[in-house]
């Protein structure tokens, strides 16, 4: 993963970082995940990222004031980086909800391939507090606009956003159902194309006689 492929995405509030803040920045994150990918949420302990990282521990924890912040912006980087590979290979369905189906079992089977990573910042997004709101709102905000990529939507209406709300909700469902044993993949794709229909059913109708 290049640090150009995924940029930051940040509250836009937060002034933006320097060429070696946004270097240092870079390093932390792929330093939580390493150590997520090898022991999963327990292991990231902010001792240990900021030796990895290479950095002072004071200053990791004014980059990243919890190890819950850290696991929600390795999450957004994460899913950056799949955002960014999805436009380069975007799906290929047919209509709009198999190409959604398509990119969320894409983005699924990249989690699976580090089944530690993924529960370490499942755990962190299930844990987090007010104070975590907007880094949790960005994850949100990254979610949604996967899928509308890959609906084609560039202006949604109120009823398909919710159906994307939807649909990112059992996403996140069926991620952490799978994380605990309690689905199959086989499952997952089956509940993920069926949540997927919402996209059809909430299009925009055109008027009679055109």
């Amino acid at each position: 993963m290049t640090a150009e492929s995924r940029a930051d995405h940040r509250p836009s509030a937060t002034p933006p970082l320097t060429e070696r803040q946004e270097a240092r920045r870079r390093r932390i994150l792929d330093a939580s995940a390493q150590l997520a990918a090898r022991g999963g949420f327990d292991a990231v302990q902010m001792r240990e990222v900021a030796e990895a990282a290479g950095v002072a521990l004071g200053t990791l924890y004014r980059y990243f004031p919890s190890k819950i912040h850290l696991l929600v912006a390795t999450m957004q980087d994460q899913l950056q980086h799949m955002h960014t590979t999805l436009r380069k290979r975007p799906p290929a369905g047919a209509v709009p909800a198999e190409r959604v189906a398509e990119t969320l079992m894409r983005a699924f089977r990249a989690l699976q391939r580090e089944p530690q990573l993924a529960d370490a910042m499942v755990r962190a997004l299930t844990f987090a507090d007010r104070s975590v709101s907007p880094e949790v709102d960005t994850v949100s905000r990254l979610t949604t606009a996967i899928i509308l990529d890959a609906m084609g939507a560039e202006q949604p209406t109120p009823e398909q956003l919710s159906a994307v709300r939807v649909i990112e909700h059992t996403w996140h469902s069926a991620l952490i159902t799978w994380l605990s044993g309690r689905a199959s993949i086989a499952q997952v794709k089956i509940d993920i194309e069926t949540v997927c229909r919402l996209i059809d059913l909430t299009a925009p109708r055109r008027p009679a006689g055109r």
